[in-house]
């Protein structure tokens, strides 16, 4: 666009020029035609050599220099007249001039042409010039401009980032401190079982926590919102105080499952944390009412519970007088007490060992009420067992509740469980004191000592060590109190004077029976958590059993009759070779001997169900069998061998021992081919019950 502009100014200048040029041309040509008709001659100015200007030294520097010219050479050579031939070239010279004026004339126009262009070119080129030189300066204008821009956005993204750093900062700050109107109307006004109180007093509790850190650092802002959040941090703890008192009286009501309160407060158990955090004076209250109310109903709940329990013990005891040495038929004062129906029931475990099933030591606790309704009577050790049952769960239950809501651990839970259960302990402590002080019954206790050592291990798996103190006083007083009527059992039979039993009777004796039956019973309760102490005082209660035997033999005059009643008294002590068979049996094979008797019990029932989840435990007893049962059997061939001197007593007892052993092992087949168990792939490792028998067969006694 630019340069059309530029050709048509450039062509109207053009022509302008042209116009004026050929007239001043034509001016010209008749002006040098006056001129050449009046001038006879040319004026050769510096080229007239005949002037007296002329300077002789430059003539003959140009004379020299011209000899040295070939033309001036070739003209000397040939003899022309130099004048002459000069003349000649003046005259041609001036012919060539006229000529070439009369060229330069013919043509001026088209130069005068040519050179009006040119002018105009100069004059565009010029303007073009001025035109690049102001685009040049606007270019560098712009390229200054630029790198001010650049330099301005820099500053402006550096400036962004701070302010957007500072907004996220600010932002924060602002929406940690605005308290907006629903917290103020959901904390005023909402009840506090509504899910939005529980947010909303979440959220309160962050901006106290916000506001506190403000006030650390001297932050002017928090003082504007400190006043609103005071109020209604006040608000929110009155009313959670209201709540939580309101369900802690609620357990004092009469015939309350407390346990329901409970698991409420559980779901809300942030309101404790937030009055712990904000208002520790109403934690406490809180707390101490607590600790207040859940001791005394504990307290009155064992103690009704345990007075209950005792209304339906039997009501025949043993005494001091229930002894093994003691005659059933020993004569007594006419205001002694009457003695039991029979003194050898004291010493016979009987069913009495079933309390410490699994089944039966974690099943439901004994309602008294129901029990006296049925006339139903029980031995203490399942009173007992019922009692500390139900102190397990509620400790248990207890201590879970207290850690959780509380949020208490270590010892500062023990010392909170303390403070609510200890009363009750107290109580159950003492109550067991008064009780053992005045109980003569060896077997009762030592099934309560077992009861407390499963029990323990029950709180040990469950990882709540809050009775492990109790625990630990209940078997100081039962461990020293068995041990005492063991000893008193053992003098019993060493104070025992053959000679004043009255009529002498080859029969077995009544203080063997007794004998028999009790080790038997130890024996098979001692299984699970022998004690070192029980074995020594049995050991010495066989020593005097012994002696006892060996000292009434002496009494029968004839010696027949001193083997007779040698042979029924050890006759006697021999049928408890059923429980040294399962003594012996149970510490390579208890294991699968306990889960078959578990698994019958249930079986029973109709409970084999319960045991479904137990895979792990049955691939471990099938696949130890499976390895390890020849060593066993070889192990325990040997350890009979040695302890009986007689060849073939000792292999009576194998054979006894091995049959009992294939009978479970049976039983163990059948528990796992019930439906309950017939999909577990570890019931294609069992033995085959022939080929069990084949090997048994091997270590039949050859005479």
């Amino acid at each position: 666009m630019a340069e059309a502009v530029v050709t048509d100014v450039g062509c109207s200048d053009v022509n302008t020029v042209v116009n004026s040029t050929t007239n001043a041309m034509a001016y010209l040509q008749d002006d040098i035609k006056n001129d050449s008709e009046a001038i006879p001659a040319l004026s050769l100015g510096d080229l007239d050599i005949t002037t007296d200007e002329f300077i002789l030294d430059e003539v003959d520097i140009h004379i020299q220099a011209n000899l040295e010219d070939d033309l001036v050479k070739e003209a000397l050579k040939t003899g022309v007249d130099l004048r002459q031939y000069s003349k000649q070239v003046e005259t041609e010279l001036q012919h060539i001039e006229q000529a070439s004026i009369k060229d330069y004339i013919k043509e001026s126009q088209n130069i005068a042409s040519l050179h009006n262009q040119i002018t105009a070119c100069d004059s565009i080129l010029e303007r073009m010039e001025e035109m690049l030189s102001g685009f040049q300066s606007d270019l560098s204008s712009i390229s200054s401009e630029i790198q001010t821009l650049q330099q301005q956005s820099v500053s402006m993204s550096v400036r962004l980032k701070n302010r957007q750093a500072v907004r996220s900062h600010l932002s924060q700050l602002v929406d940690e401190l605005v308290v907006p109107g629903a917290m103020i109307s959901v904390i005023l006004e909402s009840p506090v079982t509504e899910q939005e109180f529980l947010e909303q007093l979440h959220e309160l509790n962050n901006k106290i926590n916000f506001a506190k850190e403000l006030s650390f650092r001297e932050t002017l802002a928090c003082s504007d919102i400190q006043d609103i959040v005071d109020r209604l941090k006040i608000k929110a703890v009155t009313k959670i105080r209201e709540f939580i008192l309101q369900k802690i009286y609620s357990f004092r009501k009469p015939m309350t499952n407390y346990q329901i309160p409970q698991n409420t407060l559980l779901k809300y158990r942030f309101f404790y944390q937030f009055l712990l955090a904000n208002e520790r004076q109403v934690a406490k209250e809180i707390r101490d009412e607590y600790v207040d109310t859940m001791s005394k109903i504990y307290y009155s709940y064992f103690k009704s519970y345990s007075g209950r329990l005792l209304k339906v013990q039997y009501e025949e005891v043993a005494d001091k007088d229930d002894l093994m040495g003691v005659e059933d038929t020993a004569k007594k004062g006419f205001f002694s007490k009457p003695s039991l129906k029979s003194r050898n029931t004291i010493f016979t475990l009987g069913q009495r060992g079933a309390v410490l099933s699994p089944v039966e030591l974690e099943g439901p606790i004994l309602v008294p009420h129901t029990a006296q309704r049925g006339d139903c009577r029980y031995p203490y050790e399942t009173l007992f067992r019922s009692q500390h049952y139900a102190l397990l769960d509620n400790g248990c239950r207890e201590f879970l509740f207290l850690s959780d809501f509380f949020m208490v651990a270590g010892n500062s839970a023990l010392d909170l469980f303390n403070c609510i259960m200890g009363k009750t302990l107290s109580m159950f402590l003492k109550s067991m004191s008064t009780y053992v002080s005045d109980c003569y019954d060896s077997i009762a206790i030592f099934l309560c000592i077992h009861i407390i050592l499963r029990f323990r291990a029950i709180t040990a798996k469950r990882n709540i060590p809050a009775l492990d103190k109790y625990w630990e006083a209940v078997l100081e007083l039962l461990w020293p109190r068995f041990e005492m009527i063991l000893e008193l059992n053992i003098q019993s039979i060493r104070n025992t004077d053959p000679q004043k039993l009255g009529l002498l009777d080859t029969r077995p004796h009544y203080i063997t029976r007794r004998y028999a039956e009790f080790s038997s019973a130890i024996v098979s309760i001692n299984q699970t958590f022998p004690n070192e102490r029980t074995n020594t005082l049995l050991g010495q209660l066989q020593v005097e059993v012994e002696n006892f035997v060996l000292k009434m033999a002496a009494e029968f005059p004839s010696r027949k009759d001193q083997l007779i009643f040698l042979i029924n008294n050890y006759d006697m002590m021999l049928n408890v070779l059923t429980e040294f068979i399962e003594e012996i049996l149970s510490p390579p094979f208890g294991g699968m001997i306990a889960f078959v008797k578990e698994s019958e019990a249930l079986m029973e029932k109709g409970q084999l169900d319960r045991l479904k989840n137990d895979e792990a435990r049955i691939t471990q007893l099938v696949r130890g069998f499976s390895s390890t049962w020849k060593q066993s059997v070889e192990a325990l061939s040997q350890d009979v061998m040695r302890s009986f001197t007689n060849f073939k007593n000792g292999t009576g007892i194998i054979q006894g021992a091995l049959t009992q052993l294939i009978q479970y092992y049976h039983g163990f087949h059948k528990v796992l081919s019930q439906p309950t168990f017939r999909s577990l792939a570890v019931r294609s490792e069992l033995i085959n019950l022939h080929h069990l028998m084949v090997e048994v067969k091997k270590h039949k006694p050859n005479f």
